[in-house]
């Protein structure tokens, strides 16, 4: 049911992402544990995880695949106009959400700090927001 969005937005939610959340799921298993935590924000150095934190990085990657796949599986299979209408407006939720957890850990200084933003803060901030409808 994917032509029903217009070309632009068909893109985001039916190609980029998925792929998004693939990378996302790939991250901690590609780097560290250790390295996908510490660069959720910015100026952290890499330490030892307890086993605790390394199974929640390894656990927010599996979320970040069931996405990709619900995303997958709801805009190829439904051929519902309102399916389509509420899965986007939920993923723009949790968008806003994603963005302003995001920007209150990271706290003001480094949000404001765009040029030295790493490539966890560019996926987490200014990605999200350049996609969001």
């Amino acid at each position: 049911m994917t032509s029903i969005l217009p070309t632009i937005p068909r893109l985001v939610f039916t190609v980029f992402e998925p792929l998004s959340l693939v990378a996302g799921f790939l991250g901690p298993f590609l780097m560290s544990p250790e390295k996908f935590v510490s660069e959720q924000t910015l100026y952290m150095n890499p330490e030892s995880l307890s086993r605790g934190s390394q199974m929640v990085a390894y656990q927010l990657a599996n979320i970040y695949l069931l996405l990709g796949m619900v995303g997958v599986a709801v805009l190829y299979s439904t051929t519902e106009v309102k399916v389509v209408k509420n899965y986007v407006i939920a993923l723009w939720l949790a968008d806003i959400g994603h963005v302003g957890i995001t920007g209150w850990v990271m706290g003001y200084s480094q949000v404001a700090d765009v040029a030295n933003w790493n490539a966890m803060a560019w996926g987490n901030i200014g990605v999200t927001v350049s996609s969001t409808p």
